[in-house]
């Protein structure tokens, strides 16, 4: 365990990330940023995961950037902002990217950059005392970086919005607008994410990265001849790999297949 991060692994398939700076509610800095990209690049290389669980210790997922970092960097050069911004990007992408899927388990607060960590989450379970605010604009900013990430996640209308009132908004809300998967009661919240990570472990590997990688090709394509034939050859490999091949005749002989034993 780190300063900043506590990393676990329940077991070979299943490895957490907590954010563990309670005492600033998990605000990041620059040293955050390059533990969560280092983590998220490794894990991803792991060959023997299925999901990640992205969460946070005390009583807030992540308040946004920490407020000693944020003095520090109103003395920077336009430069100095560039290069700082860039280490924030990678460290999205890195999560954005990550083969293995990732769960977001949310509570407490989820402010600005907090929101971009819960934006790059493939699945979000969040409790329902947890609240949800891009509040850059109040502090004459905007939330630049993680931008790309939340309008997919959020949706166009909503991020016009909320984007430029900086109003709070609730799991429940956030739900609505199709940001959060799930809310649970508070006392309940680990056991969804148990129940999510279990599905994820429950299918096969390859094809649960398959899936992950389709929707982010596919997602607001034009459907072309050309989209039309690349999902054709996708099904054709994955149906004469392996685990296709697996998969299938366990489900046809009515036995659990090959990575579920």
């Amino acid at each position: 365990m780190s300063n900043t991060l506590d990393i676990r692994r329940s077991s070979p398939q299943v490895a957490e990330i907590w954010l563990n700076r309670p005492d600033v509610r998990n605000a990041f800095n620059d040293g955050v940023i390059a533990e969560l990209t280092a983590a998220f690049s490794t894990l991803g290389a792991d060959p023997e995961l299925r999901a990640i669980v992205l969460g946070g210790h005390g009583k807030a997922f992540c308040a946004g950037a920490d407020l000693s970092w944020m003095r520090a960097m109103a003395d920077y050069t336009w430069a100095q902002n560039h290069a700082d911004a860039g280490g924030l990007a990678q460290m999205l992408w890195a999560i954005w990217s990550c083969p293995v899927p990732v769960v977001g388990r949310v509570h407490g607060d989820c402010y600005a950059g907090g929101v971009g960590l819960a934006a790059v989450c493939d699945v979000l379970v969040a409790s329902v005392a947890a609240n949800f605010c891009l509040s850059e604009a109040r502090l004459g900013l905007l939330p630049a970086t993680i931008g790309p990430y939340v309008v997919r996640a959020l949706g166009e209308q909503a991020s016009r919005r909320y984007f430029i009132t900086a109003e709070r908004f609730s799991a429940t809300q956030a739900a609505a607008l199709g940001f959060v998967h799930e809310v649970t009661a508070p006392d309940q919240l680990d056991n969804k994410v148990a129940e999510i990570v279990a599905a994820l472990v429950a299918n096969g590997p390859a094809a649960v990265k398959a899936c992950k990688q389709l929707v982010k090709d596919v997602a607001g394509t034009p459907i072309t001849a050309g989209l039309r034939d690349d999902t054709a050859r996708r099904i054709a490999d994955i149906r004469a790999s392996h685990e296709g091949r697996e998969g299938v005749q366990a489900f046809l002989n009515k036995r659990d297949p090959s990575w579920k034993t």
